[in-house]
């Protein structure tokens, strides 16, 4: 597979496909980039790393983010013998951390979430199930969303749960990218008061916040993918020649490349105003957040698509670079809040 040959060429450790790479997370510390996440996260700094991995690989680019997206709620509302505990582990690659707030019948309408989460002594008892875990099932911890009271989105806490907790299990799942993604299982899970992310019952906050910040790079990551598929497009229709001249002096060739780069300079600049507004500490920034990730991801996608029509069917074999960002490309229209579900957050801050 090509993203295999360039992590060699890059001296960076190719993993066995959705699994966590150790190796290569061990090699982002070493490289400095998982120590610019923390202690004082920039949501600039996360939106140009995470545009330049993905320009060049796209499995150094999941593993860096999906670090930060497990790790931030630890960050932002972890007691101090918390952070210490994880924070130094995850930051230099010898932790694996997820993000668990999907479960099987909460996906956009994360809120409504069941997994339950009661009272025991001084601690409490996690059951029941998440679906579509950053890093599942073999990460080192989790930043875990549960219900603690009957008070839809006010009845969500926040805990951070180690992966080897007794009654914590999983599986993987396969998706059409092959990602670390999986199921885990909480089966009486029992963890100390001490675990609790922020205030009982105030998970949602963590949980919107973490994903403020995040939505954004989102968008980054897939501008990476769509600037990489633009780079090959140019690239391809200045050297292949049809009909005696260049692809590039077709006008219905080069027009459709000039239409892609013009969305993707505009989507960057949505990611870097969204990014910009959370680092001020703007009161609201979740409409931005959305418009960054629905028209960065939007984009990519269509960026993606006109250069394999101007590829033609090469694209398509396995192993192109371009069959391959095709299937890393869809994803992000979907996780941390489906292109449908942005449009909804803009359209409520609309009428405010």
């Amino acid at each position: 597979m090509r993203d295999h040959t360039s992590k060699v060429a890059a001296g960076l450790p190719g993993g066995e496909p959705g699994r966590i790479n150790r190796p290569l997370l061990a090699a982002l510390a070493e490289h400095g980039l998982l120590g610019r996440l923390f202690p004082r996260t920039s949501a600039m700094d996360l939106c140009v790393i995470r545009e330049a991995l993905a320009r060049h690989d796209t499995e150094a680019e999941t593993a860096f983010a999906l670090q930060g997206l497990g790790a931030y709620p630890i960050l932002l509302a972890g007691r101090e013998s918390v952070v210490d505990t994880w924070l130094p582990r995850i930051t230099a690659g010898t932790a694996a951390v997820g993000f668990a707030l999907t479960e099987p019948e909460a996906g956009s309408d994360a809120a409504s979430l069941t997994l339950s989460a009661t009272r025991d002594g001084d601690g409490y008892r996690l059951t029941g199930e998440k679906v579509f875990i950053s890093n599942a099932p073999d990460a080192d911890v989790y930043s875990v969303f549960a219900r603690t009271s009957d008070n839809g989105a006010r009845g969500i806490t926040a805990f951070v749960v180690p992966g080897d907790a007794p009654g914590l299990t999983g599986t993987r799942q396969r998706l059409v990218s092959p990602h670390p993604i999986g199921r885990l299982t909480f089966a009486d899970v029992r963890v100390p008061a001490e675990s609790v992310l922020g205030e009982v019952d105030g998970g949602w906050r963590v949980a919107m916040r973490t994903l403020d910040m995040f939505r954004p790079s989102v968008g980054a990551f897939a501008l990476g993918m769509g600037q990489a598929a633009l780079d090959a497009a140019v690239a391809h229709t200045s050297q292949r020649r049809a009909f005696g001249k260049p692809l590039r002096d077709f006008q219905a060739v080069s027009h459709q490349l000039a239409d892609v780069a013009t969305r993707l300079q505009a989507a960057r600049l949505l990611v870097h105003d969204a990014a910009a507004a959370y680092d001020s500490g703007a009161e609201r920034t979740g409409h931005l957040s959305a418009m960054a990730k629905l028209f960065a991801t939007e984009s990519a996608q269509q960026a993606v698509d006109v250069a394999i029509q101007v590829h033609g069917a090469r694209a398509l074999e396995e192993g192109h670079l371009l069959e391959h960002l095709y299937r890393d490309v869809r994803a992000p229209r979907i996780y941390e809040g489906a292109s449908e579900i942005q449009r909804e957050i803009i359209a409520r801050q609309l009428y405010r």
